[in-house]
């Protein structure tokens, strides 16, 4: 029944259970509910279902406010998902009926792998400020930077920013790639998944798929030049660049950091620690020898920064965000 929020049968089990039963430690967990069910102690967690008392203790949060923060942001992806359906079929729309040249230009259909890879390269070499791009998975349509436009317009100035889907990572090679755009002066994020391919150059030229990628068929892509459509789909980046981690290096691979360079400091971290645990802003002040106000304007800006309207959607993004473990 849960797991259009993310929970799978043997993390719904536990829950229930926990919900039903009480506080338990680990071993009576497996005894209850199998060893199964108990691995998903982590994915619960992190989902700000179950906490760990002192003594190793998991206690279920409160139904009525835990699932209600992950049902709101269910309901806010699924929205984003409706809009950009919306918007690519009015463009799909838009860009097959008989309108006039004018109305057409507004967006073009092109179709084949090397038709995409030439738009690319355009949307590339065009760019004057900034380039802007999600990619999904390993690159279907153009390996980086293999038409050589990427390079050229670093070296003109052009910023780059990238976010980067995570299973990506686990491509054969894809850390050398990565580490020569880094060396670019690219900055690179990472996010779990990410809504679409998309291409914004300028704020003014976009490039979206219209096709699910696939080895049996050419790939279709619209290029969007309508402005409030490449306006829409830039803000489509931009929040998809607030939820992603930066990308950093390790030794040979790629590291993905805790989170974004403006995410909270350490006294935010227990700020928001103390706030999950049930803390009041008092109780907050008096543990961290902080004043009030100094207090609520940590929370007001980590609020700005999650995006949320209410502390319980604020402590759903904490987690989601990996603010706090």
């Amino acid at each position: 029944m849960l797991a259009a929020i993310g929970l799978d049968e043997h993390a719904e089990r536990l829950y229930t259970h926990l919900v039903g039963n009480g506080p338990a430690d680990r071993a009576e967990l497996t005894a209850r509910c199998g060893p199964l069910a108990v691995g998903s102690l982590e994915l619960l967690q992190a989902a700000g279902l179950v906490a760990p008392d002192a003594e190793q203790r998991y206690t279920a949060a409160p139904p009525a406010v835990a699932l209600e923060a992950l049902l709101t942001g269910q309901r806010h992806a699924l929205r984003e998902a409706e809009l950009t359906a919306s918007m690519l079929t009015e463009a799909y729309r838009t860009a097959t009926t008989g309108a006039d040249r004018a109305h057409r230009d507004l967006v073009e259909v092109v179709a084949g792998r090397a038709a995409i890879s030439h738009r690319v390269a355009q949307l590339q070499a065009g760019a004057e400020r900034e380039l802007l791009a999600l990619v999904t998975g390993r690159h279907q349509v153009v390996a980086a930077d293999e038409t050589g436009a990427e390079t050229a317009a670093v070296a003109r100035g052009v910023a780059y920013r990238v976010v980067l889907e995570r299973r990506a990572l686990d491509e054969p090679g894809a850390a050398r790639p990565l580490f020569e755009a880094m060396d670019r002066q690219q900055q690179i994020r990472v996010v779990e998944n990410v809504p679409t391919k998309l291409i914004v150059a300028d704020r003014e030229l976009a490039l979206v798929p219209l096709t699910a990628p696939s080895a049996a068929t050419d790939p279709v892509a619209l290029v969007v030049r309508a402005p409030a459509l490449v306006a829409v789909l830039a803000v489509l980046f931009e929040q998809t660049w607030e939820w992603a981690h930066p990308l950093g290096r390790a030794g040979t691979g790629p590291t993905v950091g805790d989170s974004p360079a403006d995410g909270p400091d350490e006294t935010d971290r227990r700020v928001l620690a103390l706030l999950l645990a049930g803390a009041t802003d008092h109780a907050v002040a008096k543990q961290l020898g902080l004043g009030l106000r100094t207090v609520q304007r940590r929370i007001s800006r980590l609020m700005g920064l999650a995006r949320a309207d209410t502390r319980i959607q604020l402590g759903w993004q904490a987690h989601r965000r990996g603010w706090v473990h």
